[in-house]
């Protein structure tokens, strides 16, 4: 009983841990830069919940989820030819970054028109917004007001481009206007109207500024005068004193200057001697240093030269060297491929003559199976026939052993036995095969009366007989 009990509490230990994972797996966290979007069953009139932050419960099955992501995307505008109020047409370059927004209301707009594009895609149809408001803007200002109003131009871009953006839960984050240009020229031309202006107000302040400062030098004139005439009346009095002391005074002056010149000339020219001689020091100094700089050039360009000799020459037998080697490679490969041919063309010689020794040994062993088979089944009588099918073949090679030896040539000397003729005749036949023989080992042999009554037939005919023979044909 206590057995059972603890396996049942380890059960319901283990069904609840396995309950807690899978509601942990369930639990979605939601990234600061992301906004997790759970669609499905709700529970709502919202076809979404969407969190900015912070965490929810993804029920299973009934519910799913997905991220859509905050980072800003910076998109391109270059906007051509947009007519403007007064009908001419302008060319506005500018960067817009926009993103997904996290207020409320926006993200449910997001979750229902963005969930699921790439970002590529978010940033075509951003385009594509940015693009007709802009062109709507353009049309209700004009010239002088983009020109001049930059503000008011990029707060209407953000009234108009921002609230069409957050129909499909973007929001703009910034606009930069690089540049505005119309085809006519008419901004160039506002601007050169402005700037001749402030050329015109600045001469007309350079021409008063002029005109105060020669009143104030005319009165600063004037006065001068006046003080200078009195300054001369007062010194009319103290003249002739004054040129007693001025003449001891210019004759003492004329002596300190004389000394002074005498020293000056004996310091200028001592210096001119230093100057001289540093001069000729720093020259041949310079000159040996150019002269070793010259010898260290020759010295680099002879170890450049002999360098570049030697890689040219290392290079070529390099060159020379895998041209050799591909000529052997070549060489050895066409002599490969010719044995290769000419192994092929013997082979298949020799499978030809064996292909044909074989069908012809193939049909001689048929036909020889048929013969048997004619025979009722001996072997031997197959082979008599065929021997018997050969026989004028084989005594047409026993009589050509001497069918070509002339008789009438022949001298035959006898010993007085009268034997001589019909012992040679007799010797000349034994050299041949006798047919009786081969019969015999062959398993044949011919009617006993035909091998005695012929000579031929046999080796041992009747002497006597041939004698005669002979001696008649003598």
């Amino acid at each position: 009983m206590g057995t059972e009990f603890l396996i049942l509490i380890g059960f319901i230990v283990f069904l609840t841990l396995l309950l807690m994972l899978f509601f942990i797996s369930r639990y979605r966290r939601c990234p600061s830069d992301k906004i997790l979007v759970v669609y499905g069953k709700t529970g709502g009139e919202q076809s979404a919940k969407c969190y900015a932050g912070g965490a929810a419960f993804v029920w299973p099955v009934i519910q799913d989820y997905r991220y859509l992501d905050l980072t800003p995307i910076s998109i391109d505008v270059n906007l051509q030819d947009a007519l403007s109020k007064q009908n001419i047409r302008v060319s506005v370059p500018a960067q817009f970054t926009v993103g997904v927004s996290n207020k409320p209301h926006l993200m449910i707009a997001a979750a229902e028109r963005l969930l699921g594009l790439e970002s590529a895609a978010i940033r075509s149809l951003a385009h594509d917004i940015i693009m007709g408001q802009m062109r709507l803007v353009i049309a209700n200002m004009d010239i002088e007001e983009l020109n001049t109003d930059r503000d008011k131009f990029v707060e209407s871009v953000y009234m108009n481009v921002g609230n069409e953006l957050h129909k499909i839960g973007l929001e703009l984050i910034n606009v930069n206007v690089t540049d505005i240009q119309d085809e006519s020229g008419y901004i160039n031309a506002l601007g050169k109207e402005a700037a001749a202006k402030a050329i015109n107000d600045a001469k007309v302040k350079v021409a008063n500024e002029e005109r105060t400062g020669a009143i104030g030098q005319a009165e600063a004139g004037q006065d001068q005068r006046v003080k200078v005439a009195d300054a001369n009346s007062r010194a009319q009095v103290g003249e002739a004193e004054a040129k007693a002391l001025a003449t001891e005074g210019k004759n003492r002056a004329e002596i300190e200057i004389a000394n002074s010149n005498a020293l000056r000339d004996v310091e200028v020219a001592e210096s001119e001697r230093k100057a001289t001689a540093a001069r000729k020091v720093a020259s041949a100094k310079a000159l040996e240093e150019a002269y070793l700089a010259e010898q260290d050039a020759e010295d680099a360009r002879a170890k450049m030269e002999l360098a570049k000799k030697q890689a040219d020459e290392v290079v070529e037998a390099s060159i020379e060297k895998q041209k050799a080697v591909i000529a052997a490679q070549a060489e050895a490969e066409r002599q490969r491929e010719t044995a290769k041919g000419e192994a092929d063309a013997i082979l298949a010689k020799y499978l030809a003559q064996a292909k044909g020794q074989e069908a012809l040994l193939t049909k001689q062993a048929e036909g020889f199976q048929r013969l048997v088979d004619a025979a009722n089944g001996d072997p031997q009588s197959a082979i008599g026939y065929l021997m018997i099918d050969k026989l004028t073949e084989l005594a047409e090679i026993q009589t050509g052993a001497i069918k070509d030896l002339d008789i009438h040539k022949v001298v035959v000397y006898d010993n007085g036995s009268g034997q001589g003729v019909s012992n040679f005749v007799q010797g000349l036949y034994g050299m041949m095969p006798q047919l009786s023989d081969f019969l015999q080992q062959s398993g044949m042999s011919l009617p006993e009366t035909l091998v005695k009554s012929n000579p031929l037939m046999t080796k041992e005919g009747d002497g006597n007989k041939i004698e005669t023979s002979e001696a008649k044909d003598k």
